[in-house]
């Protein structure tokens, strides 16, 4: 696997500002004035430095997570391309059809010949060990990266936090790299305002349940459907879906697995005996679409023998919330923060079970 790697700005504002109405932010309104700001270094995970002396006016994303940050970033006219694009219909409607005009350098992992051909002068990498992925080809080396003028940066919330010695246990990762992606696109202020936007919702319901004890907080497994029925693949604690179920105030049944994700047994999940299960399914296109998918994940749990007799599914302890707002790092996750906690806790956040069944 390639390097893992990770974008971190040396000197980084900790103020943030007020909290704006709205997911996009238009590309001039979202844009600080002039060079202010700059230079910008960043280091990775390793300690080498990456200077910008301007935005960059040329970015390829590596996928929909890195990509939608820009978009709300304001400066989604950057992005001359994406690999492992966003379905249709994934992104909220003001974003989506931004997103649906990228050009798509490759379904999956861009081929190499395709990013350093790309004309870009940064490339945005969601995961360190995308370059093996898919049996793509061996990821450009630095060398072959700087020859063609292309800064290489990835979001520390996914490529670094598997390395962290801490499992991820809230968003500040997630934030970070919102407010570093802003410095280094010139985009502070916007950057901080969807920073704030995230933190007024996680604090809610944090003081909403800064009084239930771990122990007293529910077990909650998220069922990754689209990554197959035959063996399950855990949520571990350096993946953001985790951060993300732990501020909802869920215990992770996997918690205790170091890493992103990894393939258990459903001997290791009827262990656990769950009392909610996340019904994880990725975006189909369609409500209609996703519905039906969600659908086919539930009844597969309430047939399979081996999963029939566990509490959450004897209970219909459903939630039907995508993939993609969990475990891919974003805004977004703050919402799903809000929508777990509300099902998990309706006297509290009064919710009435609005993600579930």
């Amino acid at each position: 696997m390639a390097a893992a790697l990770a974008v971190g700005v040396a000197a980084l504002a900790t103020g943030c500002g007020g909290a704006a109405g709205g997911t996009g932010g238009s590309a001039a309104g979202a844009r600080d004035g002039g060079k202010a700001g700059f230079p910008v270094t960043v280091t990775d995970c390793d300690g080498r430095e990456t200077t910008f002396s301007a935005a960059p006016r040329k970015i390829v994303t590596s996928n929909a997570s890195s990509l939608e940050m820009l978009l709300r970033l304001g400066v989604g006219d950057r992005v001359v391309g994406t690999g492992f694009p966003p379905g249709k219909g994934t992104l909220p409607p003001d974003l989506d059809a931004q997103a649906q005009r990228v050009p798509v350098l490759g379904k999956a992992v861009i081929p190499k010949e395709k990013l350093l051909g790309s004309g870009a002068d940064l490339y945005i990498d969601t995961f360190a060990s995308m370059g093996n992925m898919g049996g793509a080809a061996a990821a450009p080396t630095d060398e072959e990266f700087a020859a063609s003028g292309i800064k290489h940066v990835y979001l520390a919330s996914t490529a670094c936090a598997p390395r962290k010695k801490a499992p991820q246990r809230d968003l500040s990762a997630v934030e970070g790299d919102i407010r570093r992606l802003g410095q280094v696109t010139g985009t502070s202020r916007r950057a901080l305002q969807l920073v704030t936007e995230m933190e007024k919702k996680v604090s809610g319901v944090r003081k909403a349940l800064a009084d239930v004890p771990a122990s007293k907080r529910p077990s909650y497994f998220f069922f990754d459907f689209d990554a197959g029925t035959k063996q399950p693949v855990a949520v571990c604690n350096r993946q953001v879906a985790h951060a993300v179920l732990t501020e909802a105030g869920a215990r992770n049944v996997f918690a205790d697995c170091a890493g992103d994700f990894k393939p258990v047994s459903w001997e290791d999940v009827v262990d656990k005996d769950p009392d909610w299960i996340q019904l994880g399914v990725r975006n189909r296109g369609s409500a209609a679409a996703n519905e039906k998918a969600f659908d086919e994940a539930e009844q597969f749990l309430k047939g399979f023998a081996g999963t029939a007799g566990l509490r959450a599914v004897k209970e219909g302890k459903f939630l039907r919330i995508g993939s993609e707002q969990t475990t891919i790092a974003g805004v977004g996750n703050a919402d799903t923060v809000r929508r777990i906690a509300e099902t998990l806790y309706p006297d509290r956040l009064g919710g009435a079970g609005a993600a579930g069944r």
